[in-house]
């Protein structure tokens, strides 16, 4: 698998650089999944250059953490519910729930999901990057809803390889920002997996295809279609995840429900929308080299009013919570 899927806000991946000329085309920024803009060295603030010992991407900590409010506040808290009531009814290994974080990068997700489940938690941390693994140990949430503990461990590894023996024992497998950034295959395997293993999966946070901005320009559309195009580059699903894992996790019988979870971005995400939008407009460039002469003064305008506070952006989302037809083995 190519990538650790931590945010797939930002598009597939591409040669590190920027794109476009001028002083808009500085913002234009090229990016790889999750991380927000790159460059092709290190010293560009909150981003990491990738390291010579393998070809994975590296994640900027500092992106993933300028998301996780954006993302608890966008996460589809409606799917707790039935999780909660199916975790209840499951036998626990040791008494405690087992949760296994795919992709996890640096522990949003269990920031968010472990003080909103009751009972004693073990977290097991997936990841391919030793550093983001780090972060996430660090930052890993200590109580549950209920007072109980709440313990991690980590597993550096690729997570397209995880197999239902992997889950013997699991309560729960979860992830954010993961489903647009695999295959169909890799889905199915997932699906198969925990199907097999008879572990419920909440994937929360996968690219619907649609972004609205207020005030809207002509152009939305035409960068918003590069966009999902650079998404889907090579066998990436892209915004096509949702409907793939939904129809995946079925045929192994799993009961799916999805919820949207909308980002929705305002003067008080300023700094995440200016981000965001300089990754966005750059994956559209990158997909379509044509638009780099309209994405400067595209760009330049959506900065200012960013700046001024003018600017709304909605990114939708959605959520998926699969529940298989037997309980956990």
């Amino acid at each position: 698998m190519r990538t650790t899927a931590t945010g797939s806000d930002a598009p597939g991946q591409g040669t590190p650089g920027a794109t476009g000329t001028g002083d808009a085309g500085q913002d234009v920024k090229q990016v790889v999944p999750g991380a927000g803009p790159t460059t092709s060295g290190s010293g560009a603030p909150g981003r990491r250059a990738e390291t010579p010992d393998d070809d994975m991407p590296r994640y900027a900590p500092q992106w993933l953490q300028l998301r996780e409010g954006a993302d608890a506040a966008a996460r589809a808290a409606d799917l707790l519910d039935p999780l909660r009531i199916r975790l209840a009814n499951q036998p626990r290994r040791g008494g405690d729930l087992v949760i296994h974080d795919l992709g996890c990068g640096t522990g949003s997700m269990g920031r968010w999901l472990a003080p909103r489940l009751d009972g004693a938690q073990h977290w097991v941390l997936h990841d391919r990057d030793p550093y983001l693994l780090h972060f996430a140990t660090v930052g890993s949430p200590t109580a549950a809803a209920d007072g109980s503990r709440v313990m991690v461990t980590t597993q550096r590894g690729d997570i397209s390889r995880l197999t239902a023996d992997a889950l013997t024992g699991a309560s729960l497998v979860t992830a954010s920002a993961l489903l647009d950034v695999l295959t169909r295959e890799e889905i199915d395997r997932l699906a198969a997996a925990c199907a097999e293993a008879g572990v419920p999966a909440l994937l929360t946070l996968s690219v619907a295809g649609r972004v609205e901005f207020a005030p809207g320009d002509p152009l939305d559309a035409e960068f918003g279609e590069a966009f999902n195009a650079h998404q889907r580059r090579g066998d990436l699903l892209g915004p096509d995840a949702i409907t793939a894992a939904c129809e995946a996790f079925d045929r192994h019988g799993a009961t799916v429900r999805v919820h949207p979870s909308p980002w929705r971005l305002g003067p008080d995400e300023a700094a995440l929308t200016e981000e965001w939008l300089r990754g966005w407009v750059g994956a559209a460039v990158e997909q379509r080299p044509e638009l780099a002469e309209r994405a400067e003064s595209y760009l330049r305008s959506r900065l200012a009013a960013c700046a001024a506070g003018e600017s709304r952006v909605v990114v939708h989302h959605s959520d998926v919570l699969a529940l298989p037809a037997g309980g956990a083995k």
